[in-house]
């Protein structure tokens, strides 16, 4: 059986779990796989996936003036090895990998949109390029409902060429984390012991509501003076604003962490994990919704991306209205006080993200577009 070629192009990425897993997973048996990463920096798993022998190349892309150097390259690697198939991730590589494809006419031209409505709320000059891409992908893989709807209802795509695959997870890695590991982050990120630790993974920008958290820990403080607010991945572009919240908090009471590889020992830091984008179509999946769950921790959200096809209220998580602090507040304070609510959402939550959003069953999706 001749083996198909796939190259897949990603940009804007120095580590995520998502790749490393494609290259894990997908059968080399039936695909010739490379892998370009697009950075103003050579990624981490551009190292990883070297360090395993995978065919990967990094291209450095530090900002628009090096799209001429870098679609060159493309063309001239895509030309070498011929790819039946070449797959993008993420704005740049988009624009880059696509337009060398359709140029070359590869046979087929796939992206994955990891956006919903973020162009069109924030970016309006930037949904004629999306539009683009869409007309020179021959497919295109919307990680939700909700990103399928944008492509189809706003943006006016064939609904044929829409292919709805969800991201995949190592589940049982968030089940069973390494208890050496997690009691290292424990030493690490809360030595004393302090409770409730409430934990967020979220960027630091306006449409994934973490004011509206710090304004509710204020409260949550009042009745638990020993409450830890501990906030990774803090950095964006409403850092400054977040950190002007921050810094009316007892400096004891939060913790804001850039940065943190090992997720799968995070989320047993979180007592209560809380996720709450402003509106239903924020997130265009929110993978953090689906690893909270799978890692066992009791949750408060509001509905936005693959949470509108899964989450019920007092099933699997506590569902707040968007933009209340107060909400949050409350439902924070139930799941805490509440023994057989939080054991009904644990165990509710961990069984849902099981059934729907295994790994394999991501990478059976992706192997059948491919071979299609």
């Amino acid at each position: 059986m001749n083996k198909k070629k796939v190259i897949f192009v990603i940009s804007g990425v120095d580590y995520a779990l998502a790749f490393d897993w494609l290259d894990l997973y997908l059968d080399k048996n039936r695909f010739d796989v490379t892998f370009v990463f697009l950075n103003s920096f050579q990624p981490q798993i551009h190292n990883l996936l070297s360090s395993r022998n995978t065919a990967t190349f990094f291209f450095k892309l530090t900002s628009k003036k090096d799209y001429v150097s870098v679609i060159t390259k493309l063309l001239r690697l895509f030309w070498t090895i011929k790819p039946d198939i070449v797959h993008a991730h993420l704005f740049d590589a988009n624009i880059l990998a696509i337009t060398s494809a359709f140029f070359l006419r590869i046979k087929k031209r796939i992206y994955t949109r990891h956006h919903s409505t973020y162009h069109f709320d924030y970016h309006p000059h930037m949904v004629k390029y999306d539009r683009i891409i869409n007309f020179m992908s021959t497919d295109i893989v919307a990680i939700s409902e909700n990103v399928q709807n944008v492509l189809v209802d706003r943006e006016g795509v064939d609904s044929s060429k829409v292919k709805l695959i969800n991201h995949g997870f190592e589940l049982e890695k968030f089940v069973k984390p390494n208890p050496d590991a997690v009691k290292n982050l424990k030493l690490k990120y809360n030595p004393n012991s302090k409770f409730p630790v409430i934990g967020v993974i979220a960027r630091f920008t306006e449409w994934k509501g973490v004011h509206f958290i710090i304004s509710s820990f204020h409260t949550i403080l009042e009745s638990y003076p020993n409450a830890l607010l501990i906030l990774a991945n803090a950095k964006g572009d409403m850092k400054d604003e977040i950190d002007l919240l921050l810094s009316d908090l007892p400096s004891e009471s939060y913790l804001d962490i850039p940065f943190e590889n090992d997720l799968f020992s995070l989320y047993q830091l979180f007592d209560v994990y809380v996720h709450v984008p402003i509106d239903k179509y924020s997130e265009a999946f929110g993978q953090t919704y689906v690893e909270a769950l799978a890692a066992g921790i009791p949750s408060v959200f509001t509905l936005s991306g693959i949470a509108n096809e899964f989450i019920v209220d007092r099933k699997n998580a506590l569902v707040v209205p968007y933009k209340s602090s107060i909400d949050i507040t409350n439902a924070v304070m139930e799941l805490l006080s509440n023994d057989s609510l939080r054991e009904k959402v644990i165990y509710n939550g961990r069984l849902a993200v099981l059934a729907k959003f295994g790994v394999h069953k991501m990478i059976d999706s992706l192997t059948l577009l491919y071979e299609t």
